[in-house]
């Protein structure tokens, strides 16, 4: 399957700006973003790919407190692969956690080791965001041990895949609204031998009905974090936690105040490149 890459310049560049872009075209087809200053960077089918109506859609930008301008390219089927292999490196978060492609041999072991062949999904752990994540859940070690675990707004499935390894009851429910999101999840979690332990769902925040969970990791964007805050609270077991990012420092008073309506306390932080994670504890 070929796919067009959309690269979206934004100028003043910021991250709520690129946000509001996101919103508009996601209407048009695509499958895939990734905010990386000063760009948007978006994926499509090509042959759901229409110029005509980005261009129509861009216009409204030409006036305004920030402009877009935007530059295409073609990735052909036979050349995702290659082009991941030449991108990718393995990184060992914490000593305690290999994440690797399947064809990197040889490395040298550590406690976990994942590997994950993203199609055209997003997390890898490169991200400042991913690894923060996945540092807040190593440093929980054995305390994830039975506990019921939700990751929302998988892509890759890499941190449902982490806490399956790391002993989290079963089955870890991991959901992304994102089609292709989903059925990476499923394929790398069975590449990583907890495909049993991991069920998958396509949709957003309104699945979440009636589970209770005592650890639920929403690494997905500001606004998205603070219109689901609330459902999020509601799915905490008393005594849960919430483990979020997917945003800059300068959020935190933002998302540190709604957190506070729902009687959820922080418990700490950490940054990495301005990029942000809270922990967050339900009352």
């Amino acid at each position: 399957m070929d796919y067009i890459v959309v690269h979206i310049e934004i100028k003043p560049f910021t991250e709520e700006r690129a946000e509001i872009v996101l919103a508009e075209i996601e209407e048009l087809g695509f499958e895939s973003f990734v905010i990386e200053e000063p760009y948007l960077h978006a994926y499509v089918r090509k042959e759901e790919f229409s110029e005509s109506a980005l261009k129509a859609l861009l216009s409204a930008y030409a006036t305004g407190e920030f402009r877009v301008t935007y530059t295409t390219e073609l990735i052909m089927d036979q050349n995702w692969n290659a082009l991941w292999e030449a991108n990718f490196e393995p990184i060992v978060v914490n000593g305690l956690c290999t994440v690797k492609a399947s064809h990197h041999k040889n490395l040298p072991p550590t406690k976990y080791t994942i590997t994950i062949d993203p199609k055209m999904s997003f997390g890898t752990g490169h991200h400042q965001t991913t690894y923060l994540m996945m540092e807040g859940l190593l440093e929980l070690g054995d305390a994830i041990k039975g506990r019921q675990v939700l990751d929302m707004g998988c892509g890759t499935g890499i941190l449902a895949i982490l806490a399956a390894k790391m002993g989290a009851k079963a089955p870890v429910h991991a959901i992304d609204v994102d089609f292709v999101c989903f059925q990476s999840t499923e394929e790398n979690a069975y590449n990583n031998e907890v495909g049993e332990m991991i069920h998958v769902l396509c949709g957003d925040a309104s699945l979440l009905q009636a589970s209770k969970y005592d650890l639920i990791l929403a690494n997905i964007n500001r606004n998205i974090l603070l219109e689901d805050m609330k459902t999020y609270a509601r799915s905490l077991r008393p005594g849960g936690e919430l483990f979020i990012s997917g945003f800059y420092s300068e959020d935190v008073p933002l998302l540190l105040e709604e957190a506070s309506k729902y009687s959820l306390e922080m418990v700490s932080s950490r940054e990495r490149d301005r990029w942000t994670m809270l922990r967050l504890r339900s009352q």
